[in-house]
């Protein structure tokens, strides 16, 4: 009986052994993984924070970058605004000077032509005067044509190819042609020999060329010569810009033929 009882005791100091060492085993277990856990959060928790901060620190530095391209941006808008400004404004300065050069030049061109007309008026007037008196015949001194002469001044005498022939209309423009018989030299005869050729205004007459003007003179039976020798050209200039001259004058006048 003793014996069992012995067995007894020694089982429950086992037990109560048993008990105790797992007791510490399990508080090892909880507090040494609580201390452990609480490194491991400990870690994982700076870990995170440095990752906040890097993030935190690559938005600042992204926000910074925006910033900067905005600028830039804008400062391309404006170098873009001021150049398209400065091309206007040189677009605008080159058509200004261009309508200046143009005006200038018309300008220029009619001073010319009024300088033109003024010494052709200069050159006829002393002809004209000596001339107020006398009616034009149509006819040349010698009663027909002058000697054939080199009227192209080439070295050849080619009768009627002296020259080059002057553009001639059919007809007169509009049906009315300019009354030539205002031109000094241009009698009624001779009007009508220049319809025959094709001349019918002033315009065509004060266009004509050195060498148009040896064609026609060549070419005006019975008047060769009149056209270089009255100064047609020079007359007809200034008919043809609305002026007279004295012996235009007498010709309206009816005081000629």
């Amino acid at each position: 009986m003793f014996r069992d009882w012995g067995f007894l005791i020694s089982e429950m100091v086992g037990l109560i052994v048993l008990a105790a060492l797992l007791g510490l085993l399990a508080g090892w277990l909880i507090f040494g993984g609580r201390k452990t856990t609480t490194v491991t959060s400990s870690g994982d928790t700076g870990e995170a924070a440095k990752l906040k901060a890097d993030l935190e620190a690559c938005g600042k530095a992204r926000a910074d970058q925006d910033k900067r391209i905005a600028a830039l941006r804008e400062d391309l808008d404006t170098a873009r605004d001021e150049r398209d400004a400065a091309r206007k404004e040189l677009a605008d300065a080159q058509r200004d000077a261009e309508r200046e050069a143009a005006k200038a030049e018309a300008e220029a061109a009619d001073a010319r032509r009024r300088a033109a007309a003024e010494a052709a008026r200069a050159a006829l007037t002393a002809s004209d005067a000596a001339d107020a008196a006398k009616d034009d015949n149509d006819q040349d001194p010698a009663g027909g044509d002058f000697h054939e002469q080199d009227y192209d001044k080439d070295g050849v005498v080619e009768g009627k190819d002296e020259g080059i022939k002057p553009e001639a209309l059919t007809e007169a423009r509009g049906g009315q042609p300019d009354d030539l018989k205002q031109i000094k030299g241009i009698g009624v005869k001779l009007e009508k020999l220049c319809h025959k050729l094709g001349f019918f205004h002033f315009d065509q007459l004060a266009n004509w060329t050195d060498q148009e003007v040896a064609w026609v003179d060549a070419n005006l039976e019975g008047f060769k010569g009149r056209v270089s020798r009255d100064k047609w050209v020079e007359q007809a200039r200034l008919l043809a810009d609305g002026g007279e001259t004295e012996f235009s004058k007498r010709a309206k006048d009816g005081k000629v033929y």
